[in-house]
């Protein structure tokens, strides 16, 4: 990506994943073992084993230092509790904080712009947190949205004065086990200079001013070539913010490209973060926006198919000896579809195509991956367990939506993606309709499967062992539907009880 390519303001444009639109490619670092399901198979099933892995806990062989503790985080987008839209409470702030802490995730990075009613919001966040036990070790920091947040002269840094002064003596406030620092991170600033002529300087000098009321350690998301981070003094460590999406992909590739696309971005961050610098990586469920030319104009995909949640948090535990910190996006960025928290607060209009799509069971699901990562090892399997999403409807299906078709809608697949935790051998029958049975023999451990849709079917997928039903998912108000209302590239995401 060129220094010069330019991110849409925040007000402008909620969606941020436009950013850094250079090259990616990634080789997931663990290639895991593929077949073609036939026998009793539907045309076009597949799965995917984890081979090794047993229901017992299970090293991480690939991690050199598997008893370290690393961090996960969630992304909160404060700018989406708005009071006045609709009531986004202390109550609400404590019932999403143990929600994420039940989950094992360390803490929100809230995600603040320039309006004055975040930072009201930001202190219902503590003051939630002072409702919490001890026990629930549970922290937070800052994401400055640089693409809200002025930054070209030096009265622009009393925004960040006024947050540090408010909250660093909080307990909850995430600093870092090197060196005691608060984290404090951003959403772009690389064009912010505080009246100090350059980036670099510009920095150096906010960093310094914070650093008078306490110190902090500084992880921003630069969308810059990291060849320059060596010169950015300030800069403690990076954040990849589209490390988690293969936002190279484009309508007209081949199959081969779109189905094994590469995210190795990770890797160039990390030559040039010498010295010890910390680096934070990126992991999401998935991505579409669908705002039209009369609002945000924003209207794209990302290919999130292939199970792109797991296999990404399967590649950053591999590499969790070079990896810090990993943020989840998001808990609550509706706009993007890449919530993993309950829907609730205030949406960005974007109520067409989230509402009626939940996406807690990627939360429940993540938690395998977090304490993975977190601890070098994988936990014990104990109970049988489905997830699984899909689309609302056929990609070809047409609606009278005045937004048109987000761009590269050509990349996706109809297809169901699952995922099945099994404490022993079993076999996963799944459905789209009562008459097109695929089944599956799955190993203990974890099994990625996957099998195609049908137009106004649904998605059912049972356990069965010893002639008995030991899991079931089977979301009834799921329908892929053949003629939509809106154009809806979301997901919907269920699991067993």
């Amino acid at each position: 990506m060129s220094d010069s390519e330019t991110i849409k303001s925040k007000n402008e444009a909620p969606q941020r994943g436009d950013t850094n639109q250079g090259q990616r490619a990634f080789n997931f670092a663990q290639p895991l073992q593929t077949f073609q399901w036939t026998k009793n198979a539907q045309a076009g099933a597949h799965v995917e084993l984890n081979f090794g892995r047993d229901a017992g806990a299970a090293k991480i062989k690939e991690a050199s230092t598997a008893g370290t503790r690393n961090y996960v985080f969630a992304h909160f987008m404060v700018g989406n509790t708005y009071f006045a839209l609709q009531p986004y409470t202390i109550d609400d702030w404590l019932a999403d904080i143990k929600l994420a802490a039940s989950q094992d995730i360390d803490g929100f990075v809230l995600n603040v712009g320039a309006e004055d009613w975040q930072r009201q919001r930001s202190a219902d966040c503590f003051a939630a947190s002072k409702r919490l036990p001890d026990s629930t070790n549970f922290k937070f920091f800052f994401s400055f949205d640089m693409t809200s947040i002025l930054g070209n002269s030096t009265g622009d840094v009393q925004l960040f004065r006024n947050y540090m002064s408010a909250n660093y003596q909080s307990p909850r406030m995430f600093k870092h086990p090197r060196n005691g620092n608060i984290v404090v991170s951003t959403f772009s600033g690389e064009s912010s200079t505080f009246g100090q002529g350059s980036t670099e300087n510009g920095w150096a000098y906010l960093k310094s001013e914070l650093n008078k009321i306490f110190p902090i350690y500084f992880i921003p998301s630069f969308f810059i070539n990291p060849a320059r981070y060596p010169g950015i003094s300030a800069m403690d460590g990076a954040f990849n913010w589209n490390g988690g999406w293969p936002i190279q992909l484009k309508a007209g590739m081949s199959r081969s490209e779109i189905e094994n696309a590469q995210l190795d971005s990770d890797l160039k961050h990390l030559q040039y973060l010498t010295g010890g610098r910390t680096f934070m990586a990126a992991v999401s469920p998935w991505f579409f926006t669908h705002y039209g030319p009369d609002t945000w104009n924003k209207n794209w995909i990302y290919r999130g198919d292939d199970w792109l949640f797991v296999k990404r948090w399967q590649q950053l535990i591999s590499m969790r000896d070079r990896i810090d910190m990993v943020q989840i996006i998001s808990w609550n960025d509706y706009g993007e579809s890449h919530y993993i928290g309950p829907i609730k607060g205030a949406q960005p209009n974007s109520q067409a195509w989230v509402d009626g799509y939940p996406h807690t069971a990627w939360l429940y699901l993540n938690r395998y991956f977090t304490k993975a990562f977190q601890t070098g090892t994988y936990p014990a399997i104990t109970k049988d367990q489905i997830f699984m999403w899909a689309r609302p409807h056929p990609k070809n299906s047409t609606s009278a939506d005045a937004v048109p078709r987000p761009t590269n809608w050509q990349l996706t697949d109809d297809t169901a993606w699952m995922v099945v935790f099994a404490t022993a051998e079993a076999s996963i029958e799944a459905y789209t309709t009562d008459d097109t049975k695929v089944t599956f023999s799955v190993k203990a451990g974890m099994t990625k499967l996957s099998f195609p849709l049908k137009a106004d079917g649904g998605m059912k997928a049972s356990m069965i062992r010893n002639y008995r039903v030991v899991a079931e998912c089977n979301p009834i108000a799921y329908r892929f539907e053949s003629r939509p209302g809106v154009y809806n590239f979301n997901a919907c995401v269920a699991m067993s009880p």
